[in-house]
């Protein structure tokens, strides 16, 4: 994700970056609210290969359907914060990817191996989510030197 430059800041309204700033700021909580949901699926998922069998895959598949249902909310906010962006002519260049999740693999034919490979999904998830969040601290930090450099 890049943060782009395409104007002249002396342009720039307090308020449109006051917006932006508010919208990055609600993606942010929403991406910290994602992470918890994985972070607790990866808990259940351990649970999983440790034997938990059908229970605990519906609890964690339960905290992944959470995360994705999240995600799809990040999405929109991320689209309204490249309106906001654009506003003050930045730009701002995002995909997050939750990995497609075979529930059913997992669920029915509760396995190390299955169990195993939806770790492995839920822990890019993470990485991605992590990736996500430090772009999006970019964006903040370039808003506030924008607020502090042209005092608007």
């Amino acid at each position: 994700m890049l943060v782009i430059f395409c104007g002249v800041l002396s342009m720039v309204d307090k308020k449109e970056v006051l917006e932006a700033k508010a919208v990055a700021n609600q993606v942010l909580d929403l991406l910290n609210d994602v992470e918890k949901q994985l972070k607790s699926a990866k808990n259940w998922g351990i649970f999983d290969l440790l034997g938990g069998g059908f229970l605990s895959s519906v609890i964690k598949h339960g905290k992944i359907d959470k995360a994705e249902s999240l995600l799809k909310m990040v999405h929109k906010e991320l689209v309204r914060l490249q309106k906001e962006l654009g506003d003050i002519n930045l730009s701002i260049d995002s995909s997050i990817k939750i990995s497609d999740f075979d529930r059913f693999l997992d669920i029915v034919f509760d396995n190390v191996i299955s169990d195993w490979m939806t770790q492995s999904k839920v822990n890019d998830s993470l990485n991605e989510v992590a990736r996500v969040k430090v772009e999006i601290n970019r964006v903040l930090e370039t808003l506030s030197r924008i607020e502090e450099e042209y005092s608007i």
